[in-house]
């Protein structure tokens, strides 16, 4: 190990976490200390953790056991750091515990174990901070927490109500990010369309000119930069109309990431969703009607308590009737501590991982269908990878990380962060082949 103190660093979980390890990454290096990509190296180790369902727990706990013993020195932040009494009793010699977005408590744990230099290396951190995704690409948190109580989630427990960055504060984050080469900003947050109502959406500077905190305003400030402009989490509360034309007219990309859940009235108001009482196969065509290039994803849970055969057959009816184009699926499994664990009628576990196989085979038929209608058009796709074959791309329709890609044989003088221009020749239920144009 160097003079310089060095902390390794493991980040699991969604990307609103992976947002919460840039900033701890960016407040540790500008504050002299090293980032090491092993443990052998690392004077210490932070483990940002996931709380969110079972397997997501299980592979937090058995991190921060290979963390304790590759290393020796643990510091636990993150979701799961809510449950302190739960990773200690299965790890007590972790050095600290500390929850969700705790920054300044991760910091102070990491100052206390692992003291500074007494002169820190500012000028080694990039205006834009350290990032964790390639140079091409970077996720913006735009806020955090939630206001909804969704029975199956224990988020706000954990995070807390919703709390809005400041307009401005965002912007200028993102034009930082563009003016480093990024190419791409995927918005992230736990209620993305609720953004700003905690704060009366109050106006602010931006450029000389005036932007309200709020979820259109945001987006169309965000399309002048330039870049492609990827929105995720969005709850589909009827002001999300406003944003499909930006996505009709290019400015931000006709995608959207909307968690609907189920296509049943009563198992929605049983999770208490938000908008459970829209008319989503309405709203989707109205949204492809103003946008007919718009690309929808979402999540949906199968066997949630109370969930009949029929409600189930329902769903997927409604999916053959909504034509998505990526869609994931969870068998219901019950989150310690969420409300639903208590509701009548428990689905048997059989029963839930038989509708999920279901749900998946014919979501594929229709997801294959779908990009096979798109073999033959020309796209501009972003450059991910280049390999000895060729190269890596995505096209709008592919947030990374979730969605599928697009292959492009041969192509081996592009550079990672392109975009160029193809023709899609070839498809399956989740990725396209191409050739340059």
């Amino acid at each position: 190990m160097s003079n310089i103190p060095t902390v390794g660093f493991i980040s699991l979980g969604c990307p609103k976490a992976l947002v919460d390890s840039e900033k701890i990454l960016t407040q540790l290096r500008s504050e002299g200390y090293s980032i090491s990509p092993n443990y052998q190296e690392a004077d210490l180790v932070v483990v940002n953790t996931c709380g969110f369902i079972d397997a997501a727990v299980a592979e937090s706990l058995d991190s921060i056991g290979e963390a304790l013993a590759e290393n020796g020195k643990v510091i636990v932040t993150g979701c799961l750091g809510a449950r302190e009494a739960e990773i200690r009793a299965r790890h007590p010699a972790v050095l600290k515990v500390t929850g969700a977005h705790a920054l300044e408590a991760v910091i102070a744990a990491v100052h206390e174990h692992l003291p500074p230099l007494h002169d820190p290396f500012t000028s080694l951190v990039p205006p834009q901070g350290i990032k964790l995704t390639p140079k091409h690409y970077a996720y913006i948190k735009i806020s955090e927490g939630c206001n909804h109580r969704c029975t199956f989630c224990i988020i706000p427990s954990m995070r807390g109500d919703l709390v809005s960055r400041p307009v401005a504060e965002v912007l200028y984050e993102a034009e930082r990010l563009a003016q480093a080469g990024v190419k791409e900003l995927l918005v992230v947050s736990q209620d993305t369309s609720a953004y700003g109502v905690d704060l009366g959406y109050v106006t602010q500077n931006w450029c000389g000119k005036p932007v309200k905190t709020r979820f259109f305003d945001l987006a169309a400030a965000l399309a002048e930069l330039g870049i492609w402009v990827r929105l995720h989490y969005v709850y589909p509360y009827p002001h999300v109309d406003e944003v499909i034309p930006l996505m009709a007219e290019g400015k931000i990309l006709p995608y959207l990431d909307i968690p609907f859940q189920h296509a049943s009235s009563r198992i929605l108001r049983l999770m208490k969703r938000p908008a459970a009482s829209e008319n989503n196969l309405e709203r989707i065509k109205a949204w492809r009607k103003v946008c007919p290039s718009i690309t929808l994803r979402s999540t949906f849970i199968v066997g949630f308590p109370g969930e009949t055969e029929q409600e189930f057959v329902g769903l997927l009816d409604f999916l053959t009737e909504a034509q998505l184009d990526r869609v994931g699926c969870f068998a219901y499994s019950p989150v310690k501590g969420a409300t639903a664990n208590g509701l009548p009628d428990p689905v048997p576990e059989a029963v839930k991982q038989e509708r999920l196989a279901r749900f998946m085979a014919h979501q594929a038929d229709i997801s294959a269908a779908r990009l096979q209608q798109r073999v033959g058009r020309v796209e501009t796709v972003l450059v991910d990878e280049v390999v000895a074959e060729g190269a890596v791309a995505r096209s709008r329709a592919d947030a990374p990380e979730i969605d599928g890609q697009v292959f492009i044989d041969g192509a081996t003088h592009l550079n990672v962060g392109d975009w160029v221009q193809v023709e899609f020749e070839e498809a399956d239920e989740h990725d396209l082949w191409a050739h340059l144009v």
